[in-house]
């Protein structure tokens, strides 16, 4: 697959089982990555998280703060119990408003504004979840014109969400992991250029 050099964003949204999946694509990240990147994951709104310093072992992860710049190679971590936008001016904003398809950070959400605010030069990857939520987000991306990926279902541990996508919009591309590493790896030599 051609890799275009004009990326702007990477989001990768997941939810129950998409843990083993993050984990080998943070392990096997290519460096440099010249796109800002954004994982928006659901957690426990209640329960103290460690997710961004497990995710740490393999790669500098950060939480953003409201209004925060994007800046290329850095990868962030949608803050637990806190939906997650991407403005037009290439800034974070953090919103607190009630929970989409039952979650806060909602991956619809972060999907629809970087779809609104970069078009085509969005890539949203959707790994495995239990419910729908980043379906409808990702056929956004889609139809922007962006690269929209979902993990194949037949290896995600819960197959409901990538399969949401698959059903409800034809752009979307199925990937296993690995696959998924290469493409990454593709992204990071084109994007050196």
């Amino acid at each position: 697959m051609t890799v275009p050099h004009s990326y702007r964003i990477l989001v990768i949204g997941g939810s129950a089982g998409s843990m083993p999946v993050l984990s080998a694509l943070m392990e096997a990240w290519p460096v440099p990555f010249h796109i800002p990147v954004v994982l928006v994951i659901h957690r426990l709104k209640n329960v103290k998280s460690e997710l961004g310093v497990l995710l740490s072992d393999h790669i500098q992860i950060t939480e953003p703060e409201d209004k925060e710049q994007l800046l290329p190679g850095h990868i962030y971590l949608a803050p637990q119990n806190y939906h997650l936008l991407i403005e037009a001016d290439g800034t974070i904003s953090l919103d607190y408003s009630e929970l989409i398809n039952f979650s806060r950070p909602s991956i619809d959400l972060s999907f629809e504004s970087a779809a609104t605010a970069f078009g085509s030069a969005v890539i949203g990857i959707l790994l495995s979840g239990a419910n729908k939520d980043g379906a409808e987000g990702l056929c956004r991306i889609a139809a922007a014109g962006g690269t929209a990926i979902v993990q194949d279902p037949a290896t995600a541990a819960f197959n409901t969400m990538p399969q949401a996508a698959l059903d409800q919009c034809a752009d979307i591309q199925s990937m296993t992991p690995d696959q998924m590493i290469r493409y990454l790896r593709n992204i990071s030599t084109a994007n050196k250029r």
